[in-house]
C-alpha cells in the first residue's frame, strides 16, 4: 500500500544560458509530492505516518524553502556571494533560523547559513525530483516523486527495495539502534 505526502517550497532560480523568460532570475512556489510504499503495520494501520514522512523529508529539504538554486557554473553565483559577503551575511544571520543540515552530493550542494543550494544541472522540476530522489531514497521507501513548479511538472516511479525497520506501535523508521525516536520502543 502507499502513503503521500506533500511540502511546499519557496524558491528563487534561473536557466543559465537558456533562451527565454527562464534566464532571468525568477521565483517559485514548488509542491512535492512524496509517495512511499510499505506493509500496512497491524495496530498502527499505516503504511508511514505522513506526518513522518514529511517531517524526515522536511530536515533535508528545508535547504531549499526561500533558497536561491544556481548551476554551478552560473556567473551569478561569485557576484551573490560577493554581496552576502559585504553584507555581512554571506556565513548567516541571526534571522537565518529555518536551514537544515548542509549536505553535498553528486548532484547539489546546501549551503543552509547562505540559503544557497548549488546544481550541476539547470534546476528544472525534473532535476529537482533527481536531487529529492538521491537525498532522501535511504531514509523512506519512496515509489513516486512528484514536483510541479508554476505551469510545470514532473514525475518519476521507483522500485523500492528498502527494508526499513518501523516501529509496531506508531509506524516510524526506526534508528540505528533499534529505538524509536518518537515513543522509545526498543526493538
Amino acid at each position: 500500500m502507499r502513503s503521500f505526502t506533500t511540502l511546499d517550497l519557496q524558491y528563487a532560480h534561473r536557466f543559465y544560458e537558456f533562451e527565454g523568460e527562464a534566464q532571468y532570475l525568477h521565483g517559485h512556489t514548488g509542491v512535492l509530492t512524496i509517495e512511499v510504499e510499505d506493509t500496512v503495520n497491524m495496530g498502527v494501520n499505516m503504511v508511514f505516518p505522513c506526518n513522518e514522512v514529511k517531517k524526515t523529508a522536511w530536515e533535508v529539504l528545508k535547504n531549499f524553502d526561500h533558497a536561491l538554486i544556481l548551476r554551478e557554473d552560473d556567473p551569478l553565483l561569485p557576484a551573490i556571494l560577493g554581496v552576502y559577503e559585504a553584507q555581512g551575511i554571506k556565513n548567516g544571520a541571526i534571522q537565518n533560523t529555518m536551514k537544515g543540515e548542509a549536505f553535498k552530493t553528486e548532484l547539489a550542494t546546501a549551503y543552509p547559513d547562505s540559503r544557497l543550494v548549488v546544481t550541476k544541472e539547470t534546476m528544472t522540476v525534473e532535476g529537482m525530483i533527481k536531487i529529492v530522489y538521491d537525498l532522501l531514497k535511504d531514509k523512506l521507501n519512496i515509489v513516486k516523486l512528484t514536483f510541479t513548479s508554476g505551469v510545470n511538472g514532473a514525475t518519476e516511479e521507483y522500485k523500492t527495495t528498502n527494508k526499513i525497520a518501523r516501529c509496531p506501535l506508531c509506524g516510524i523508521a526506526l534508528n540505528e539502534n533499534g529505538v524509536c525516536p518518537k515513543c522509545r520502543y526498543n526493538a
